[in-house]
Parts: structure tokens; sequence; C-alpha cells
């Protein structure tokens, strides 16, 4: 299969996946992204032009802003792809876990850990130049459903990102890269109307913040989680994996 093909292919599952698993994987988004919108919109509403501050300081002070704004914006992505990635890979026949049951699952600490050693990377890239921090963003980009799918360390799940992203870097930018770009813009028209509506509040940012990443993030996740199974049972073998599933028809009464 060619390149194009299979980015084609990738694309049509991950929109079947969101149509099919769309409930389940709404409430595991509001579970995550309410209380993360909060602190979003923290970060968001600070004005470092506001504070009585020397320039040094002022400098310090937009610099830490610009770095709050864009780890809250990542900040739980990886998380969120980690629990998605319970959600989606089950035994065929089986339901779906429920909320309760992937939250008695999830390997927190693992989860937070890679969460924020993956900000940290993305950053630092962004900060010495854009393109290292697109490296980055993409060969890490699988690490969430890594931890889950594999029990992973923190290192451990960096490290199998990279290698399975390695040989394969154009397939993963091709589609964590779009979805991002076009979640963020589509995240600003959100905010964009709902600040229309309630005006430029504090709780309009956090309504903002959260609506956006309730309704988007899934796109992202269930990319990286299709995107690792696939990229695993092809570097260590067809069927190593249970492809994500849709969820069961309802039975006739």
């Amino acid at each position: 299969m060619s390149r194009r093909h299979r980015i084609a292919s990738v694309y049509a599952r991950i929109v079947r996946t969101y149509l099919s698993r769309g409930p389940s994987l709404l409430l595991l988004a509001v579970i995550v992204f309410v209380p993360l919108g909060f602190f979003d919109a923290l970060a968001s509403e600070l004005d470092p032009n506001s504070l009585d501050l020397g320039s040094g300081l002022r400098v310090a002070a937009v610099l830490a802003a610009v770095t709050a704004v864009t780890v809250t914006g990542l900040l739980g992505e990886v998380f969120y792809s980690g629990a998605v990635a319970i959600s989606l890979t089950h035994p065929e026949g089986e339901r779906p876990p429920t909320p309760l049951e992937i939250a008695r699952r999830l390997n927190y600490a693992r989860l937070i850990l890679v969460d924020i050693a993956y900000v940290a990377i993305v950053i630092v890239g962004l900060v010495a130049v854009i393109v290292p921090g697109v490296l980055v963003f993409v060969w890490f980009g699988l690490s969430g459903p890594v931890v889950e799918l594999e029990d992973r360390t923190v290192r451990g799940a960096l490290g199998r990102s990279f290698a399975l992203v390695r040989n394969n870097f154009w397939l993963v930018f091709a589609v964590l890269i779009p979805i991002e770009i076009v979640g963020d813009s589509a995240g600003d028209g959100i905010a964009a109307l709902v600040h229309d509506a309630l005006g430029h509040t504090f709780l309009a940012s956090w309504l903002a913040e959260s609506f956006s990443n309730i309704f988007l993030t899934p796109l992202f996740a269930i990319a990286a989680v299709l995107l690792t199974v696939d990229l695993i049972a092809e570097k260590d073998g067809a069927g190593s994996l249970v492809e994500p599933s849709p969820a069961p028809a309802p039975s006739a009464a």
C-alpha cells in the first residue's frame, strides 16, 4: 500500500472510530479536560503587561505566560491518549470498558510523568527552533498509548514511541500534525463563539478551553492509538495487539 493510501486509510478509520465510539470518548474527555480547562483559562487570562515589573522581569513573565499556555494546551493529550488506548483496545466480542473501569486500570503516575516530559521536550524544541519542536512532537506523540498498551516506564514509553515513528515519520507527521493544526484553529473558533456569547470573562475562557478540548482532542487521541497499534503490529508482527474495535451493535429486542 502506498503512503498516500495508507494515510487515507488511517483518516477513514479515525472518522469511523470517532462516530462509533463518540459518546464514551467524549465522556472521558469531560473528565480529563474540564479540570485542565480551568488551569488553561488561568494561564490565558494572565497579562504580564499589567504587572508592575521591571523590563527584565516583564520579559521573564511574558516567557512564563507563553510557556504556561503551551503547557496547558498540550498537557492532557498524552494522558487522554493513554485512556483512549484502554477504551479502544479490548478482546473482540467484549464490551468496551466503562469510564470507571478505565479509571481503575490507568497508570496515572506514568502517564502524568510522560505527559510532563513530552511537553517539556516539545517546549525545549520550540524555544530552540520551530523544526526541532515539530520533530519531537511527532517522535514522541505515541508515548501515551505505549504506556497503556505495553506497560512501559516513562523513559521506555518515550524511547518506544521514537523507535516506532523513526521509520514511519512522514506517515505519523501527515496524521498528527494536520489534526493538531486543524484542532487548534477549530478551538480558536469555538473560543471566539463562547466569548461572543458570554463576554471576555474567566468563566467564558474556562468553558471555551474545556469545550474545544472535549470535542477535538479525541480525534488526536484516536489517531495516536490507531497509529501505535499499526506500527507495533508492523514492527513486532501482525496480531501482536487487538485492532481497536467499534462499539458493539445493540442486540435486537
